[in-house]
């Protein structure tokens, strides 16, 4: 299968490029710069969409990146990279006369409203309570596809734990240097996946041509898992005290109040249509992922 990925240099696309590639399909990248096997947003937009039989969109600014300051212009950042490039694939797609045969977008749990007790399905409503809610509703909503014959696929994300990015790259030193801890109370939900899970889940809905809709894209075990939890299995895997707490004021002023919901709140989501559909998680237990990601 030909596979066109937009965001495929980031993170999450490096690692699907790989389980793609080792699965046997070809990989094209949609990116800002030309390149061998690559394809720009502006070609897109001149030429249409090259020949393929899938397309993945994973585009979007770094929302937690605390070199950005929460404001105006680097909200509207964070919507334009993820809506408008989804809503210019899905135009190419519509426009194109040999269409794919599935296009697959990545969005996140943020579209359920945080809660320390609710337990979300990819039935359950949300998408009108907060800044990433609607954020989420208007990506999903950007991706929808007037007709045709390419199944259209939406997998929710949770947080995104791997080796070379993600949040892992972000708490790995203080953990290291004993200073690790929950985050606030620690009460917190933590719906966590591994890189390659997430990955594969992609693969796995670009491969399987029943599958249409939403699909949650968490570890089975993530129900339950709380922040507090997390901190413990970080200090269990590198052998080193996970104790201290980083106080939610410290967190709402690197980041900002309406920023600091993502880490202060959070969402217990279930992938039981993830499940159903025969995906098998390579890492569904939290020690067997941090073992892999830290060894």
């Amino acid at each position: 299968m030909r596979v066109l990925i937009g965001g495929g240099t980031g993170f999450i696309g490096r690692n699907l490029c790989q389980v793609l590639k080792s699965r046997g399909h070809e990989v094209t990248l949609i990116s800002r710069h030309p390149g061998k096997n690559r394809f720009t947003w502006d070609e897109l937009s001149r030429l249409g969409l090259p020949p393929c039989e899938g397309v993945v969109n994973l585009a979007g600014a770094n929302v937690l990146n605390p070199l950005k300051r929460w404001n105006d212009s680097f909200r509207q950042e964070v919507v334009s990279s993820r809506v408008e490039t989804t809503k210019s694939l899905a135009k190419a797609i519509a426009d194109a006369e040999h269409p794919p045969r599935a296009w697959v977008l990545v969005t996140g749990v943020g579209y359920y409203r945080p809660s320390h007790t609710t337990k979300y399905t990819e039935e359950s409503p949300g998408g009108d309570f907060d800044f990433f809610s609607r954020l989420v509703t208007s990506w999903e909503e950007a991706a929808k596809l007037p007709g045709g014959t390419t199944r259209q696929v939406v997998v929710r994300s949770g947080v995104v734990l791997g080796r070379d990015g993600g949040a892992i790259g972000q708490m790995l030193w203080p953990f290291r240097l004993g200073l690790g801890g929950p985050i606030a109370s620690g009460h917190q939900p933590f719906p966590w996946i591994h890189v390659l899970d997430l990955a594969g889940i992609v693969t796995h809905m670009l491969e399987q041509q029943g599958l249409s809709g939403v699909f949650n894209g968490v570890s089975p075990s993530a129900v339950g898992t709380t922040n507090r939890d997390f901190a413990r299995a970080m200090g269990s895997a590198l052998r080193r005290p996970a104790f201290l707490p980083l106080p939610g004021f410290v967190v709402r002023t690197i980041f900002g109040s309406e920023r600091s919901t993502m880490l202060l709140e959070g969402q217990c989501v279930i992938p039981k249509r993830t499940l159903e559909s025969a995906y098998s998680f390579v890492f569904p237990s939290l020690s067997s992922a941090l073992q892999d990601i830290l060894a």
